[in-house]
């Protein structure tokens, strides 16, 4: 998986390569998932063919329906009776994140699966929230409408209609902007959530909770009477803790892929947490690897002289991993510089072994470690 294209390769406990996505998943929810938990167009269709080789469709016709699409939902519903919480017995709730958008060609099997599904499971055990986009004109200033009442109407026509709107937009969504969307989304007012641009990310379940949205998930499944409130005691401190940091700490990531900051998802992530356990703000300078070595002086000599300038001002240096050979050299000279100039230096995985080349040639003038490593 290319980190370019999908952002950071996510590694979990059973080894399985996966999107970000799920990283996030196991960071908020406290959970352990596995690669089953990530279901890809690829794995299905490799399942679907090793049933048709072993002959388990008596020679019929393979086809997108039923062969496919009942593919995915055996598959879901074998993985939704796994607990992922350490705790004994299936979860209470499976919640499934169907990625792409609405009209997709890929992602048109996922929709005809989930369909099937929630007519077989029935409505009281089946809610669908809708994740739309809700734009404003930079010249008028209207909050439009239009994209979210078109990606309904799409929904609706492939056979599913959303119980709830989750709505993202850069400011608080205006009181006829919801009535608009309930009256041609066919969505109750209520069910309509706008999660809106906030401070730090700690502030959506606050968000979601103000909006009484665990009461419509819990309505819509029947939930209500044996849910208790929800207890966010912890994302409040949270949320209050970070706003009110004002000291910031600069720390430089020399890395290989930073042109896509969520390459490195999970690092920062740790990072952020481990600075508001020393109350302080994170301040992340990317530096390209590459933007480091010598030849990048000679062929771009404003991008080498700017690595070098934001190298030199970071009060720490932060080196993560990565694969192949490409911007290792730069990143032996952020490490002989940190060692050096006395500067704190942490290195992840490929990071670490950089610091271990870096002190083999520096120090104990040994050279040949050089393609030990790769």
């Amino acid at each position: 998986m290319s980190p370019f294209e999908h952002g950071e390769v996510f590694v979990l406990d059973d080894g399985g390569e996966v999107d970000l996505d799920l990283g996030n998943y196991e960071r908020f929810l406290d959970v352990t998932l596995t690669r089953d938990n990530n279901i890809t167009t690829g794995k299905i269709y490799q399942s679907v063919l090793e049933r048709e080789r072993r002959g388990d469709y008596l020679g019929k016709t393979v086809q997108v329906v039923p062969h496919i699409t009942d593919a995915i939902k055996n598959w879901v519903e074998s993985v939704a009776v796994i607990p992922v919480d350490g705790k004994e017995g299936p979860a209470d709730v499976c919640v499934i994140e169907l990625g792409g958008t609405v009209g997709d060609i890929e992602s048109m099997p996922f929709i005809e699966a989930l369909r099937q599904l929630s007519f077989s499971v029935g409505q009281d055990n089946f809610c669908l929230i809708h994740v739309s986009l809700i734009p404003v004109l930079g010249v008028v200033g209207e909050q439009k409408t239009k994209p979210t009442q078109h990606s309904v109407r799409e929904l609706r026509a492939l056979g599913l209609t959303p119980h709830l709107l989750a709505c993202r937009s850069a400011q608080p969504l205006l009181q006829n902007t919801k009535e608009k969307l309930s009256q041609f989304c066919h969505v109750p007012a209520s069910n309509i959530l706008n999660i809106h641009d906030v401070p730090n990310i700690w502030h959506v379940p606050l968000l979601l909770r103000n909006q009484n949205a665990h009461y419509a998930i819990l309505k819509q499944l029947n939930y209500l009477s044996v849910a208790t409130s929800p207890d966010l005691q912890e994302w409040t401190t949270r949320a209050e803790t970070y706003d009110n940091l004002t000291n910031s700490v600069r720390i430089a990531m020399v890395g290989k892929y930073v042109g896509l900051t969520d390459s490195y998802l999970s690092v920062v992530k740790a990072l952020l947490h481990a600075c508001i356990a020393c109350s302080l703000k994170p301040s992340v300078d990317w530096i390209a690897a590459s933007d480091l070595e010598n030849d990048s002086a000679k062929l771009t000599p404003e991008a080498h002289a700017a690595a070098w300038e934001t190298l030199r001002s970071a009060a720490c240096v932060l080196v993560p991993g990565g694969f192949g050979d490409r911007g290792v050299e730069g990143m032996i000279l952020a490490a002989k510089y940190a060692r050096e100039n006395h500067v704190p230096y942490l290195g992840i995985c490929l990071g670490m072994q950089i610091s271990v080349i870096e002190f083999a040639r520096s120090v104990c003038d040994i050279f040949f470690l050089k393609n030990l490593f790769f």
